[in-house]
């Protein structure tokens, strides 16, 4: 679509915003698509160094992803699909059960199935997904996921404990002193000093990225059909769903436009389909990145041109076979450092939609749910059926839900108030 110069292309009013369907100068408007690969950047290539996928690959398919989505979307919805972090659980299950061919067939059937899901809300609109996970539910669902994974961040750590500590140090100190664009690059900024120590210590070796040619195609993977590791990756589902219900209301109303929670149900189509199509090639899911909301918060620049850019800019980074090389050489230490932060802090999001939310643990309903949840995530209770293997993400997410509306179901049979949240 073509974008509305927006007033003479070069100034923003301190009042005035950049609309979606707007956009600034074309240089302008590339300098802002580069910041936005600069946010994105330290969390998607995360995502493979810690399962192994190749670097180039992901950040093909996410800027693959981008422009798929902003085209499904009709330019409505600002938002860069970067790599999601709540698969990291069930890839490394996969792939150690089986290989990286099963892992990719997980994310394609979860992206299809996310895919279903956006169309359904389509028809129907996102009532019944709150009714189905309300703040109680989607916040067990969020932390267990993060806390999951807590032994392969300390597994990490403990390779090399000087690094990590530095590298975790690091994150703390510039997330507290400096605000802006350098605090949302707090991980990025620690990954590079982490980094740096390791190679001055002699812990790293460029022999790879000699001998990697600078310009080259990125290495497409095919998936392996293998149904029984399936159950895994289904509760990723609900949590992309909550996830970019969620980023979709947060830019419906930074931009002060309620039309664009319209496309809430194709958003989620668009993600889906960009998750089947990167497992479909080798490359790590995807999902809506709250990096880079960030940033259009801080700027007011919420055009989708911006986000163009940025995809484009993404795709030919992984042109490189170097850059994937060199992203390969990243020490264990270092991940470990970051990855103990990083886990945390995703299950740290769970809590915050609790306390967001004042969802009141006094309450049974609430507190065993969540409680149940929690330990089979955290101890990762796994239950094998034959062929099939539910891990403790699934068997957490399972509790959770049926728990919650079992138990809602007992008190109002007692006759007792149903209010999720009563407090004031």
């Amino acid at each position: 679509m073509p974008w509305t110069l927006h007033g003479n292309g070069r100034t923003v009013a301190a009042n005035a915003l950049v609309g979606p369907s707007e956009r600034l100068t074309w240089p302008r408007t590339i300098g802002f698509g580069a910041q936005h690969v600069v946010a994105m950047f330290g969390a998607t290539f995360l995502v493979p160094v810690i399962t192994g996928f190749p670097p180039t690959t992901t950040l093909f398919f996410s800027g693959v992803g981008t422009m798929l989505f902003l085209a499904l979307t009709r330019n409505k919805v600002p938002s860069y699909l970067g790599s999601s972090f709540a698969f990291i659980a069930p890839i490394m299950a996969a792939k150690g059960q089986h290989d990286m061919g099963a892992a990719l067939f997980g994310i394609i059937i979860t992206g299809l199935l996310l895919a279903a899901v956006g169309l359904i809300v389509n028809a129907t609109g996102t009532g019944w997904i709150d009714k189905l996970m309300p703040p109680v539910v989607t916040g067990a669902i969020v932390a267990l996921i993060g806390f999951n994974l807590g032994g392969v961040a300390t597994s990490n750590y403990q390779k090399s404990p000087w690094i990590a500590t530095l590298t975790l140090a690091t994150i703390i100190v510039i997330a507290v002193i400096t605000h802006g664009l350098a605090a949302r690059l707090s991980i990025l900024i620690g990954v590079a000093v982490g980094y740096l120590a390791s190679a001055l210590a002699g812990e790293i070796s460029f022999k790879a990225v000699g001998e990697a040619d600078w310009v080259g195609l990125p290495t497409f993977t095919s998936p392996t059909v293998t149904w029984s590791i399936v159950p895994m990756f289904l509760p990723v589902v609900l949590v992309l769903v909550a996830e970019n219900v969620g980023h979709v209301r947060s830019v419906a109303h930074l931009v002060g436009d309620e039309s664009i929670n319209k496309r809430t149900g194709m958003a989620l189509t668009a993600d889906g389909l960009a998750s089947a199509l990167a497992g479909l090639g080798g490359g790590s899911a995807t999902t809506t990145y709250g990096e880079n909301i960030g940033v259009m918060t801080a700027t007011r620049v919420f055009s989708t041109a911006a986000y163009w850019v940025a995809g484009g800019i993404a795709i030919l980074l992984s042109l490189s076979p170097k850059v994937g090389a060199l992203l390969n050489t990243i020490p264990p230490g270092v991940l470990g450092g970051v990855t103990v932060a990083l886990y945390g802090l995703i299950g740290l999001i769970g809590v915050k939609i609790w306390i967001d939310n004042r969802v009141d643990f006094s309450h049974a309903k609430n507190q065993y749910p969540a409680a149940a949840a929690l330990i089979m995530g955290i101890g990762n209770l796994t239950l094998n059926k034959g062929s099939l293997s539910f891990t403790g993400i699934a068997l957490g997410t399972l509790a959770a839900i049926v728990l919650y509306h079992v138990m809602s179901a007992l008190e109002k049979f007692r006759g007792e108030p149903a209010d999720d949240n009563p407090l004031p």
